[in-house]
């Protein structure tokens, strides 16, 4: 999105020259009015994966050709568009999410997961294929390995671009089709929301979808996939917001970089995460918050996140992280 440039005083120079303000070290990029598409209004869209989680914890994650015991299992929902819905809505984003699930037992659970958090699914389509599913492996030490059975996501059709729902921000990740990914970061540029890109799980990105990117939220891993963060702003993406774990996220935006601390905490399951940040960033800008503020708060939400197995169970509140930002309130 384009951010209008201050301008100098036309005309005679004054007598007394006024105090030269300042210019900021970057801008902050704007949170549009809510974009007007098929005449219904959110403050975020989220549009990506459903799936449920098959989650085992082990003493170490095995290496390869090595076969380990779990200690406990569970099943979650999950999916990275799931959970990022789910996370906006906790923080009080009114959230709409579209996708697919498969006409199944699994389905209809993750569809019920959706309803319960009060996030509309007009754009939840019921599909001819299994939902997807994902096999997750989680340490003692908190870290996962994640294998992703697309199913159902991959049927989300680039047509769903045509209808998609009027939004502030439109937050998209990359465990639907990448034509998908396209078609919907195109339509919501052309609409005037803010677009966010979540890119995991990381894939080629041509110029065209980045193009169409405002911010984008890789980690470390996943920068390096994409080809970097200079690769990312000459083609066009304004703001690179790079989560780190442990040691915070660096925010890349107008050729300036700057650090961002970890929220401190002992994480027992790093696994929503990511989502948890990335939810809660889209709705803090949706919510008119500053780009460093939404981080920050954002930050706060990660952290949290890793303090509770299972990713749908660990996103954190509204209450949640204001009381961790504010623990003497």
């Amino acid at each position: 999105m384009t951010q209008p440039n201050p301008t100098g005083p036309t005309g005679s120079e004054p007598t007394t020259p006024e105090p030269a303000t300042p210019e900021p070290a970057a801008p902050e990029p704007a949170t549009p009015e809510p974009a007007r598409l098929d005449g219904r209004a959110f403050d975020v869209v989220v549009v990506g994966s459903a799936n449920l989680d098959l989650v085992a914890t082990v003493d170490e994650l095995p290496r390869p050709g090595e076969s380990v015991r779990a200690t406990t299992y569970a099943e979650h929902a999950g999916g990275k568009g799931l959970n990022q819905a789910v996370a906006c809505a906790r923080m009080g984003a009114r959230t709409a999410f579209v996708g697919c699930v498969g006409d199944d037992p699994a389905g209809a659970a993750l569809r019920k997961v959706l309803d319960a958090e009060g996030i509309d699914l007009g754009g939840l389509a019921v599909v001819d294929e299994p939902t997807g599913r994902a096999m997750v492996l989680v340490d003692t030490r908190g870290e996962n390995s994640i294998v992703v059975v697309p199913g159902a996501n991959a049927r989300l059709d680039p047509t769903v671009a045509d209808t998609l729902p009027a939004a502030r921000v439109v937050l998209v990740q990359l465990e639907i089709p990448l034509a998908t990914v396209a078609a919907v970061t195109a339509a919501a540029r052309q609409a005037g929301a803010l677009v966010v890109l979540n890119p995991a799980p990381a894939a080629p990105l041509p110029d065209e979808v980045l193009a169409c990117v405002d911010v984008l939220t890789p980690n470390a891993g996943e920068l390096d996939a994409i080809g970097g963060t200079a690769r990312l702003h000459a083609a066009g993406v304004a703001t690179v917001i790079t989560t780190r774990g442990a040691d915070g996220v660096e925010l890349s935006r107008a050729g300036t970089l700057s650090r961002l601390d970890a929220h401190p905490v002992s994480p027992v399951d790093t696994v929503g995460a990511g989502d948890a940040f990335s939810g809660t960033l889209c709705a803090e800008l949706a919510a008119g918050s500053s780009l460093h503020d939404a981080v920050a708060t954002a930050l706060v939400a990660g952290a949290l996140a890793t303090t509770v197995r299972g990713a749908v169970p660990s996103l954190p509140t509204r209450t949640a992280v204001d009381a961790a930002v504010r623990p003497d309130r």
